[in-house]
């Protein structure tokens, strides 16, 4: 305390001049319009200055992770170019099915609702159309439902009126992929006979029989199963690769011969 009154005595007359120096500052800014809009203007402009910055730091640490998925994906390009296939990823027979692929990044993400949407960067005049597949570094995400020309709606496969198809890993059964609406880490994949030998643990991949999606995309693993109502098939829990919570950059993907597909089943329909 002595130590205070000694600092205070020593220095009264800097003190004194700084204290009346903010009180006529006040007075000024208070009595004039152009000072006090001076006032307010500087002190915006340092309020911005400062959140701008936090931002910039903010996004910087970000990138790491951002680059990480970056490093990833581009690893399983290479093996894509190299090696014709994944082991753990997409397969394409480059022959059979040609594929276009598009980056694009998420600005808007719902995964709390009972039919989630997702919005992209991208739209009509980047050749985003409806029925497109969009995908991640890690698996699939959804279908392009609706588009602008510079954005458009993918229905997140988080969405209870979403149905794809998807088998397990390395097998030949399939069934649908669907959401019940519980959890946003969690599917289901149903209609996977009785007799199909199944592990939890077990990769869930998308199938053969969509015109969408390019077979062996991957889904998740198996979290748990039992069997239905009827005793016949499999209800099965399907924890998901991806982060539905933190989704950025994403890939839409486009089957150039799904057009012919649609023309040739809708042909076989008629005849019936």
């Amino acid at each position: 305390m002595q130590q205070i009154i000694r600092f205070i005595i020593r220095y009264k007359t800097s003190l004194l001049y700084i204290f009346l120096l903010i009180i006529s500052l006040s007075f000024t800014i208070q009595s004039h319009s152009y000072h006090r809009s001076k006032f307010f203007n500087s002190a915006n402009w340092i309020t911005g200055t400062v959140y701008n910055t936090s931002n910039t730091i903010s996004s910087y640490f970000d990138l790491d992770e951002e680059n990480e998925k970056l490093i990833e994906e581009n690893k399983r390009l290479r093996d894509l170019l190299y090696n014709k296939q994944l082991t753990d990823s997409i397969e394409l027979d480059t022959n059979a099915i040609n594929y276009t692929i598009r980056s694009a990044q998420v600005i808007k993400n719902s995964y709390a609702n009972p039919n989630n949407y997702i919005l992209i960067n991208k739209g009509k005049q980047d050749s985003i159309k409806q029925d497109m597949g969009v995908i991640t570094a890690k698996g699939i995400l959804g279908i392009i439902e609706h588009t602008s020309n510079k954005f458009a709606s993918v229905q997140s496969i988080l969405n209870q009126k979403s149905n794809i198809n998807a088998k397990i890993k390395n097998t030949n059964y399939f069934g649908s992929l669907v959401w019940d609406t519980d959890r946003y880490d969690v599917v289901q994949l149903e209609d996977i006979p009785r007799l199909v030998p199944l592990l939890v643990g077990d990769t869930i991949v998308t199938g053969a029989m969509s015109s969408i999606f390019p077979e062996n995309i991957p889904i998740g693993t198996i979290k748990k199963f039992d069997l239905n109502v009827s005793k016949s098939f499999y209800r099965i829990d399907v924890e998901l690769f991806n982060d539905m919570t933190n989704i950025k950059n994403v890939y839409v993907i486009y089957n150039t011969n799904r057009p012919e597909v649609l023309q040739l089943e809708s042909d076989i329909a008629n005849d019936q």
